[in-house]
């Protein structure tokens, strides 16, 4: 493999300006990459081949006229298939979108990542549409992890890990309703981030934000380095006018973060599934870490977090899966993966008459409340992504191991940032990654400890 594929997308841009490498050099070898690794991880659902060489002829012409649009021209990425890519069809792994028409234009991130020069290059699989912790849906199978075939990459952006694990892409697009840029980041050893809810456009992303899921849930990036991810919020956090959701909140520097001032507090049991062995030594080392870069490091969690749980499966399917299964028969999907099966049989009884709407939402809103409270003692939660490594096919929606995704399902409740990356490594051998989370807004304090993290501690190797 050339070195030059282990990079991040911001080294890679650098390369590119100083002539070191031509855009169609970086795009040819990140193709020749994919065709290496796909026939093996099935992470990706289309190559976008021409139209990525057609875009680094661009950029190249750009490079020689002195005239590159930022950090990032020429360097490609991926987008989840839940996300709009000009000229594709975005099935959200689901039979009834497997024959929609191509998109007449992308999704808002990915014309933000255009405009700055980045170029697509493929669109990744995931879970039938969206609701599973792997990606495996009817339409394309199921994604391997890259450190272990027989072991899932998460989901509902797994194909996104796994094709960014193992070089195929710098960075790429997904989103997160329960942990699902997180989980598949933690299972195949990147960094990601959820940014609070309201900071990214949601427009041209499959199923529509709408309705009461609309606070739990976000676009987030995926990257082998922090450094990208840094270099990516400000590109994406920018209101298009479509999405009313989104709030113009100013994109703090991380930079600017003193890390010698943060009290951090820390746990490796939420109360509802206590983390493995292996994850509890990596969440503790990675305290250990931070320790001796913070102003205070200490074991605590918040009191609210045992509920995350039963409200996030709440908000998820108040009428028990009614509405879900009747849109799932809307689009013409008649049949479905056993794994959103599964999901389906885990959500609550039938809820939704207005006064158990009602007392859902204080039970919610008094979550969120408790949370704030303990923010305003700590500035960061460093804990768990999921109670154990990537786990085996089908696996995933065992009853303790479903429940041990809880760890990334509180952000969801509160809709607040949260960013994972990699500490360490399982007796046997798969990657672990640790959650960071912060108050709403402070995506550049997570940042600020994620790339702390990865410098102490390795980050993706």
């Amino acid at each position: 493999m050339n070195p030059v594929l282990t990079l991040s997308g911001t080294q890679q841009g650098a390369l590119l300006r100083s002539g070191e490498l031509t855009a169609h050099e970086l795009i040819a070898q990140h193709l020749i990459q994919i065709d290496a690794i796909n026939p093996g991880l099935n992470a990706v659902v289309e190559v976008l081949r021409e139209t990525a060489l057609a875009e680094a002829a661009q950029s190249h012409e750009r490079h020689c006229n002195g005239v590159a649009r930022g950090p990032l021209d020429g360097v490609p990425f991926s987008v989840k298939d839940s996300i709009e890519v000009q000229g594709t069809v975005c099935s959200a792994g689901t039979l009834g979108y497997r024959n929609r028409p191509a998109s007449t234009a992308d999704a808002t991130v990915v014309a933000a990542l255009r405009r700055a020069g980045a170029i697509p290059i493929a669109r990744t699989n995931l879970p039938d549409l969206l609701f599973a912790f792997e990606s495996d849906n009817l339409i394309y199978g199921r994604t391997n992890n890259p450190y272990d075939p027989a072991r899932t990459s998460g989901g509902s952006s797994g194909g996104e890990a796994a094709l960014i694990a193992a070089c195929g892409s710098p960075f790429g697009l997904g989103s997160d309703a329960a942990g699902s840029v997180r989980v598949p980041a933690h299972y195949c050893g990147i960094a990601s981030i959820k940014p609070t809810s309201g900071r990214f456009p949601r427009t041209g992303h499959v199923p529509p934000p709408a309705g009461w899921l609309e606070q739990i849930w976000q676009i987030g990036p995926l990257a082998r380095r922090v450094e990208d991810l840094q270099t990516l919020m400000p590109l994406l956090a920018v209101p298009d006018g479509v999405d009313r959701t989104v709030i113009p909140m100013p994109h703090g520097n991380p930079r600017n973060v003193a890390i010698n001032q943060l009290r951090i507090a820390y746990f490796t049991d939420n109360g509802i599934v206590a983390a493995d062995a292996d994850t509890t030594r990596v969440v503790r080392q990675a305290a250990e870490a931070l320790r001796q870069r913070a102003r205070s490091v200490t074991a605590a969690k918040p009191p609210s977090m045992e509920h995350t749980y039963e409200l996030e499966m709440g908000i998820i399917g108040p009428d028990g899966g009614k509405s879900l299964r009747d849109y799932l028969g809307s689009i013409g999907s008649t049949a479905t993966h056993p794994l959103l099966e599964g999901w389906l049989r885990k959500l609550p009884p039938y809820q939704t008459d207005l006064a158990g709407f009602a007392a859902y939402w204080a039970k919610l809103d008094r979550f969120r409340d408790s949370m704030f409270q303990f923010l305003q003692s700590y500035d960061v939660l460093l804990s768990p992504v999921a109670a154990s490594p990537a786990v085996l096919h089908g696996q995933s929606i065992g009853d303790q191991i479903f429940k041990g995704f809880s760890y990334t399902m509180t952000h969801n409740m509160t809709g607040w940032p949260a960013g994972v990356v990699r500490c360490g490594q399982s007796s046997n051998g798969l990657p672990i990654g640790v959650q960071i989370a912060a108050a709403p807004w402070r995506e550049d304090i997570v940042l600020t400890i994620l790339a702390a993290l990865e410098q102490d501690l390795g980050g993706w190797s």
